[in-house]
């Protein structure tokens, strides 16, 4: 079966190829052949990253997304989670995380077992996705006491920020009303942005 690696670290310090060899190992015991690798160093709470939305855009209907762990995936919150999550869906990938036994069912054909297995395994994704995402708000909340206590000792101080890219939503919302047959693939590829983006600036301008 077709799969593709996606290799994930924070930042430039640490190694996104750390899992590789052990991910290629796993998919050799599954006999499953490699078609694709997409390694990037970038944090986890970022919805639209390079590689990811790469494979997203190549992959096609039955393959197989296959992880170190769901924190490499994901680190998003619950809103970029249910898209990356309807984007898997709606490409009808089959997403295998090494170290989460259950999903490593989604290599093989599926009966009445294997649906019961489904249940169980999207719970324990969840919890895992659910964990991630608790253990990065811990991290924030301890960078924003740090920065409060930055604006105690220089009031004058002000972080760098960041707003949503106006430009972009108004393009893709305008895309989607031309053309309300195209798929989401060709609107990103037309808007220059990844795919999950165009899922989520749909669900969230309903």
């Amino acid at each position: 079966m077709n799969t593709h690696l996606y290799l994930r670290a924070s930042t430039k310090d640490q190694d996104a190829n750390r899992a590789k060899v052990a991910l290629e190992a796993f998919a050799t015991e599954k006999g499953l052949t490699i078609v694709g690798t997409y390694s990037e160093n970038v944090s986890g709470t970022k919805l639209d990253r390079p590689e990811l939305m790469r494979l997203l855009a190549v992959a096609q209907p039955g393959e197989i997304l296959l992880c170190e762990s769901v924190d490499r995936l994901s680190r998003l919150s619950q809103t970029d989670w249910e898209t990356l999550k309807a984007t898997i869906k709606a490409k009808g990938l089959r997403l295998v995380v090494a170290d989460l036994p259950t999903s490593h069912m989604m290599v093989k054909d599926k009966g009445i077992t294997g649906q019961i297995m489904d249940v169980i395994n999207d719970m324990l994704i969840e919890l895992m996705q659910t964990m991630a995402r608790l253990d990065q708000e811990k991290r924030v909340s301890r960078i924003n006491q740090g920065l409060a206590n930055k604006r105690v000792a220089e009031p004058d101080w002000k972080p760098a920020g960041k707003g949503k890219d106006a430009v972009l939503w108004a393009k893709v919302q305008a895309l989607t009303i031309k053309h309300p047959t195209m798929s989401a693939d060709q609107i990103a590829k037309l808007a220059d942005c990844g795919v999950a983006t165009v899922y989520r600036i749909k669900r969230e301008t309903k």
